[in-house]
C-alpha cells in the first residue's frame, strides 16, 4: 500500500519544487526544536533537481551550520567520480552553501563495499533517529541500493556485491536505518516506474515498500502515477 499522504503532481519539476519546500520546512522545524537537522540524501537522477533548487532557493538561509548530511547509499567508485551520489549532491547543491565540511558525511565507498559499510555503520550509529530521510525508487522497485530479492537487514549499513546494474559493488543503509527517522520523503518520477509503483500500491514485496513508512510523504509525477 502506498503511504496515505501520496501527492500526484504535474511533472518532475513540480515534484522537485515541492520536495524543496518540504525539506526546507523540515529543517526549520528541526532546528527550532532540536538545534540541528540531520538529513539523509537519496541517489540517482530524480533528486538532482531538488538539490539544485535547494541551492537556489535556500542559499541565503542563516542556519546552514545546523544542517548535517548523510547518504542512503553509494556506489563503489573512486572519490570524485561523477557517478557517485555524493558527487552529484556536491555539484548540484553542497558546493554552493555553507554547511560545514565536518557535517557532511559521504559513504567512503572507495574503500570497497565491506570496509565502507563497516565504517559508515560507525558514522551513523548514535545519529539515529534522522530528522528526514529522502528516498527514491527505481524501475524495479529498489530504493537506495536495496534491490529485489536481496537481503537488506544486516548492520546499519550493508555491503552490496551484486547490484543488477553497474557498478555491482555498493553500500546502503539497511531497511531499519532508513525507517529510523522522524519523517520520510519519497520522490518518484519517470514513466518507466509506473509498473513498480503499481506493484507497491498492490501490496507486493518490493524494496521501497519495506523501506517506506506508512506516514511518509510520497510525491509522484502524474505520468507514472497510473
Amino acid at each position: 500500500m502506498l503511504p496515505s499522504d501520496t501527492r500526484v503532481l504535474a511533472d518532475a519539476e513540480a515534484v522537485a519544487a515541492q520536495a524543496c519546500r518540504l525539506i526546507a520546512a523540515a529543517a526549520r522545524a528541526a532546528i527550532e526544536e532540536r538545534k540541528g537537522f540531520r538529513l539523509v540524501l537519496a541517489g540517482g537522477s530524480t533528486p538532482r533537481r531538488t538539490y539544485e533548487l535547494l541551492a537556489q532557493t535556500v542559499r541565503e538561509a542563516k542556519d546552514w551550520a545546523a544542517w548535517e548530511i548523510f547518504w542512503g547509499d553509494e556506489r563503489c567508485l573512486p572519490v570524485g567520480h561523477p557517478g557517485r551520489n555524493s558527487r552529484i549532491a556536491h555539484d548540484a547543491w553542497l558546493a554552493h552553501v555553507a554547511i560545514p565540511a565536518r557535517q557532511v558525511h559521504p559513504i567512503p565507498a572507495e574503500l570497497g563495499a565491506v570496509p565502507a559499510a563497516a565504517a559508515y555503520a560507525g558514522t551513523v550509529r548514535g545519529q539515529l533517529p534522522f530528522d528526514l530521510v529522502l528516498l527514491g525508487m527505481g524501475e524495479d522497485g529498489h530504493t537506495a541500493s536495496l534491490f529485489p530479492g536481496r537481503a537488506g537487514e544486516g548492520g546499519l549499513a550493508v555491503a552490496v556485491h551484486d547490484a543488477p546494474k553497474p557498478p555491482a559493488g555498493r553500500v546502503s543503509l539497511n531497511y531499519p536505518a532508513l525507517r529510523d527517522c522522524r519523517s520520510q520523503l519519497v520522490l518518484v518520477t519517470g514513466t518507466g516506474k509506473a509498473a513498480a509503483l503499481a506493484a507497491w500500491r498492490a501490496g507486493d514485496d518490493v524494496p521501497i515498500a519495506r523501506a517506506a513508512r506508512g506516514d511518509a510523504v510520497l510525491l509522484v509525477e502524474r505520468a507514472c502515477a497510473g
